[in-house]
């Protein structure tokens, strides 16, 4: 069986996820049966047919396992997510990351989080720091923005989270200089987004949470230039709070994550 799989969903119904090496694929039922034997929550077993695609950076899979829907709601660390893991992009590998980044922000802070999906990070913060004035969620997905929607009610999140619908391109210019913190949960392609980020600072500057894509004999160098040459174009410096790995992505390839201070130079 494969050593790891992705369980999605609560006690009451959940999802397996699981990658099938090539040389498994004849039993494939047999694993899915297996997986559901072991965790007796799990009414449904799905393998991954694709890698992400397009801009929602959605899979395709194949059932192998159980039955039923593949809308499910899962539970972390307090707040409840209700998604359906065919149409939407959700990590519940990154919990801990989430956490780690909500017990920074502090009482009274507008946090902005670009590529919102169905507002995992949002509602960490939120849970973390229920004193925090507003979280602005943006996501491209028509499916996962419902999706978010429908988690500000499942969570009491009314007037707290905004979720926002459209590109982070057109839809962040309205928060301009109002945020005092962004987050950017996106590996691939978050860099071609850092102007946006920096504009929706506010003046006196603020915090940034940026994802990438990094080899391992240059883990930090790019994402660190690539912050820094965003910032100097919008007249801050930054100074490093943090940098780690997140997760390994590919062989010696790694998602990594760096907390900047962006401070203003007059």
């Amino acid at each position: 069986m494969p050593s790891s799989f992705d369980i999605i969903g609560s006690r009451e119904g959940a999802i397996a996820v699981v990658e099938i090496p090539r040389e498994l694929a004849h039993r494939k039922r047999e694993i899915g049966e297996a997986i559901m034997k072991l965790h007796k929550n799990v009414r449904l077993v799905l393998a991954k047919v694709s890698g992400r695609e397009g801009v929602f950076r959605v899979r395709q899979y194949e059932v192998i396992a159980g039955s039923g829907s593949t809308e499910v709601v899962h539970k972390e660390h307090g707040y409840r997510l209700k998604l359906d893991v065919t149409k939407v992009y959700f990590s519940p590998r990154e919990a801990t990351e989430r956490m780690r980044v909500a017990r920074q922000v502090r009482a009274g802070e507008t946090v902005m989080v670009f590529f919102a999906g169905v507002g995992p990070y949002a509602f960490a913060i939120l849970k973390v720091q229920p004193s925090v004035d507003k979280i602005i969620a943006i996501e491209i997905n028509p499916e996962a923005y419902r999706y978010m929607v429908e988690n500000v009610r499942l969570n009491k999140a009314q007037g707290k989270i905004i979720p926002v619908l459209g590109d982070v391109r057109e839809k962040a210019k309205e928060w301009y200089g109002l945020c005092d913190r962004v987050v950017m949960p996106l590996p691939k392609g978050a860099y071609l987004f850092l102007d946006y980020a920096y504009l929706c600072l506010k003046p006196q500057g603020g915090y940034i949470h940026f994802y990438y894509w990094a080899p391992e004999d240059r883990l930090y160098l790019d994402a660190y230039r690539y912050l820094e040459r965003h910032a100097y174009l919008h007249s801050y410096a930054i100074r490093l709070l943090d940098a780690r790995v997140v997760s390994p992505y590919a062989p010696r390839v790694y998602k990594v994550a760096l907390d900047v201070e962006a401070i203003p130079q007059h």
